[in-house]
């Protein structure tokens, strides 16, 4: 959990550039909201503590970052009760969740709150924060971005998704510690490139822009929630990125990755047993 905050670092420096100071409180607020939520039900319920564990502020780190910066701070409370009341504490805490709380979290605001979601933020400039909402490159119908505005984040959108470059940052330290692997990030953005490509979309816009990124190197990647099969998870990362397609493509939303990472965790259990392995010498079991 600790790399894992570490490797979200990037992002969160760049979200307050990107965002104004904002962004920090919207961030601060959010993850002291799920930290308390986890702290009190462990309280009340008589149990050993769990928010040393740091996977309470995790949760609160990449539910910030699915938030606009614009969002009044009640929002991020409520998010936090579906994250991890809901979502974590009520299926047995850390390791027993069906889902990424933080996915959760954020769909649940999507769905009740879509117009405070959707409030997208112009990049600060040298004069201050432009309030005016503004279209995110997934919904710019067609239009392309410069690449350095994509990988830089110099557009509307959520605080933690629209640097690619930061993301880029902290998935290479959790690459180098180990932390986790290419199996299922690879698949998925290999399968939105490939669909990008046969459905003529463009494959930075879609690979640097929206959700992808962060879903696929710090959500789709939570060891809870993803296959434990090498195999299982090429599937998993291979059915996120074609869930994610046919949502942007075809779908009315812009987005898709916050539904196809849930959709695939909900699948998990039968790609689990459809790719155990059997030990040497061992038979099927009837």
């Amino acid at each position: 959990m600790a790399n894992v905050i570490l490797a979200l670092l990037p992002a969160l420096i760049a979200s307050v550039l990107i965002f104004g100071l904002r962004a920090l409180l919207v961030t601060a607020v959010t993850v002291a909201a799920c930290v308390a939520m986890e702290w009190t039900w462990c309280a009340l319920h008589h149990e050993k503590q769990t928010v040393g564990d740091l996977s309470a502020v995790v949760t609160g780190l990449l539910l910030a970052f699915n938030l606009p910066s614009t969002v009044p701070l009640y929002l991020p409370v409520i998010g936090a009760a579906a994250a991890i009341l809901v979502t974590k504490q009520l299926f047995g805490g850390i390791g027993h969740n069906y889902a990424n709380p933080a996915i959760v979290g954020r769909i649940a605001l999507a769905v009740s709150f879509p117009s405070l979601m959707t409030a997208y933020p112009y990049p600060q400039t040298l004069s201050g924060v432009d309030i005016l909402s503004s279209a995110t490159p997934l919904a710019a119908h067609g239009q392309r971005l410069p690449l350095l505005d994509l990988l830089l984040g110099t557009h509307g959108g959520v605080l933690g998704e629209t640097c690619a470059l930061a993301l880029l940052i902290g998935f290479g330290w959790l690459l180098i510690t180990r932390t986790v692997e290419l199996t299922i990030p690879l698949p998925y953005l290999g399968t939105v490139a490939l669909m990008s490509l046969v459905f003529g979309y463009s494959v930075p816009t879609q690979l640097l822009s929206g959700g992808i990124l962060l879903g696929a190197f710090f959500m789709a990647t939570d060891y809870t929630t993803s296959p434990f099969t090498r195999r299982g998870k090429l599937i998993f990362g291979v059915g996120c990125g074609l869930i994610t397609c046919a949502i942007r493509f075809w779908g009315n939303m812009n987005e898709g990755v916050g539904y196809s990472i849930l959709l695939m965790n909900l699948t998990v259990p039968y790609i689990n047993a459809k790719t155990r392995k059997i030990p040497m010498g061992g038979g099927k079991r009837k």
